[in-house]
């Protein structure tokens, strides 16, 4: 705890700016050589007492809105929650004591912080070739305090374990980071036998992971590998790659203990009914990326009906096994609509050049393969999205745990933007907002196990929250870091409104604006040193339509 400087009580608006001081961060070593993130020098406290004046609390359980509340903050804990009154009846004699700094959030909700189930931290050694503090910017510019990175391919536990310290110790400016490092990228050599992957798993154990991703693997390798994990206490999920899901779908994956899946891949084939394997055509090369994403997108009609036995038996099993899904719609919506994501509103001024190269059509950059992607391409996706869509719905309305999770840095997805847009995703499937936000945030605690510290605004919790002006259950685009368009009737002119105002994590306040504002600098300088203009980035080279 720092040491407090006389009381910093300052009246402020709505939007008020928090001019104190952000306290000293301890210096630290580079997360890497080649990628070094700053110490951190942006955000305010903790302090002994902050508080939160005239709030509305959606509190992350699916309840509603409720206030106007008064929160105190107490270092890293939520110390407080003084109901005082009414809207428009505030009692002024029920109000939370003066704290040492406060702020007047007439207006404003608050909400438990995001969990981003399916992250990758990329890093100027990726394709990607962004610098991993602007990641890290952009998440917690967008809400979110807590991730689960999932795999940062090709870099040893130790990289990423230096940077979940340096978060941890708010000496960087990083959400909260769990490690499930892919399985395969454990050891310096492949794993093709039981005994091998037994070995594997106590190794990431060992080694301060806190789970593992899976993607493929021999069946006797796999399965051997998720029965150690659950020995020695590792949380485990999956992404069932196409060249497994004939041994290990969705069904025979959670049988042998795997906790939750990401995407969709083994869901849809564990419930065909009249073939065992997907209905590729003959020249069909899974190294294509375009055949490949262009056949997931004609996966889910294969599969058998919405509501059909098969579909209610695939279900329930996982009700059962208390399984996890991540969907991540966002990761491939460019596929149902290219131009719309390729031309989203926060590529012109938050999108590195660096990062657009990568998003480029290639055949050698994964998740750039639009080669020559076709309006028939679109309209399968559309349809699969909606069968895909009315599985994640059901299941949570059966009782099953859905979480929120991004996996940007690929397919015109941008760090932070792309967490939004699930949320509207999820909205779309037939969540209401309530159930969004639950799944954004208590959801996603409790799939990550910390729910007995995050995840919900409750007394005793971390200091984990999201503060936006505006009501977000009634309109979720106020969360993007662009904000959404409103006409004002008094000036008749249009408005750009919303975007996260601060996140707060570990009871440090952050500006989400300066934050926002960083990023659109370091894009800017970017754009500059290469020439390009302000404003959308070309994707194609030659234009032969003029």
């Amino acid at each position: 705890m720092p040491t407090l400087r006389s009381t910093l009580l300052h009246s402020l608006s709505g939007l008020a700016l928090l001019t104190a001081t952000p306290s000293a961060a301890a210096p630290a070593p580079s997360a890497s050589v080649a990628d070094p993130i700053s110490a951190r020098t942006e955000g305010i406290g903790p302090y002994q007492r902050v508080v939160l004046r005239n709030v509305t609390i959606v509190n992350g359980t699916g309840a509603p809105a409720q206030g106007p509340y008064d929160i105190v903050l107490s270092g890293d804990r939520i110390a407080e929650i003084k109901s005082i009154g009414a809207p428009g009846a505030i009692d002024e004699n029920r109000r939370a004591a003066p704290g040492d700094y406060e702020i007047d959030l007439t207006g404003h909700y608050v909400l438990p912080g995001f969990v981003d189930s399916h992250v990758h931290l990329h890093s100027l050694e990726d394709g990607q070739n962004v610098p991993s503090e602007y990641v890290l910017k952009l998440w917690l510019a967008n809400g979110v305090t807590s991730v689960r990175d999932v795999g940062s391919s090709g870099r040893p536990i130790e990289w990423l374990l230096d940077i979940k310290r340096r978060s941890e110790h708010n000496e960087i400016v990083a959400p909260r980071i769990d490690i499930y490092p892919m399985f395969h990228d454990i050891l310096d050599k492949p794993v093709n036998d039981p005994e091998t992957a037994r070995h594997a798993v106590r190794e990431a154990k060992r080694r301060g992971a806190d789970g593992i991703k899976f993607i493929g693997g021999e069946e006797d390798v796999l399965y051997a590998a998720l029965d150690e994990a659950e020995k020695v206490g590792l949380r485990t999920t999956m992404h069932h790659a196409q060249q497994v899901v004939a041994y290990a779908d969705v069904l025979q994956t959670s049988a042998h203990g795997l906790d939750s899946m990401e995407h969709w891949y083994g869901l849809p084939e564990a419930m065909f009914t009249d073939q065992a394997v997907q209905d590729w055509p003959t020249d069909y090369v899974n190294n294509d990326e375009q055949m490949r994403f262009g056949q997931a997108g004609r996966l889910w009609r294969q599969a058998a009906e919405p509501g059909s036995e098969p579909w209610n038996r695939v279900m329930e099993a996982l009700l059962e096994r208390d399984f996890v899904l991540s969907p991540t719609f966002t990761a491939y919506l460019t596929s149902r609509d290219f131009m719309r994501m390729s031309r989203a509103a926060w590529h012109d001024e938050y999108t590195l050049p660096s990062l657009w190269d990568w998003y480029r059509p290639s055949r050698t950059n994964h998740g750039s393969y639009w080669f020559d992607w076709t309006t028939e391409d679109e309209v399968a996706w559309k349809d699969n999205y909606r069968r895909w869509m009315r599985f994640v719905n059901d299941y949570k309305n059966r009782g099953g745990t859905v979480t929120v999770g991004s996996d940007s840095g690929f397919i015109y997805n941008l760090y932070g933007f792309g967490y939004i847009q699930e949320l509207e995703l999820l909205r779309e499937a037939g969540f209401s907002a309530l159930e969004v936000i639950h799944a954004a945030t208590q959801a996603g605690a409790e799939a990550l196990g910390h729910d007995d510290e995050l995840g919900t605004v409750r007394v005793g919790r971390k200091a984990d929250l999201v503060v936006v002006e505006g009501n977000p259950v009634a309109n979720l685009k106020l969360l993007f870091g662009t904000g959404t368009l409103k006409l004002n009737d008094e000036t008749g002119k249009v408005e750009r409104v919303g975007g996260v105002r601060y996140t707060i994590k570990d009871g440090i306040i952050y500006d989400a604006r300066e934050l926002r504002a960083e990023v659109r600098d370091r894009v800017a300088r970017q754009k500059a040193e290469r020439n390009i203009p302000p404003g959308p980035m070309k994707i194609e080279a030659v234009d032969l339509t003029r």
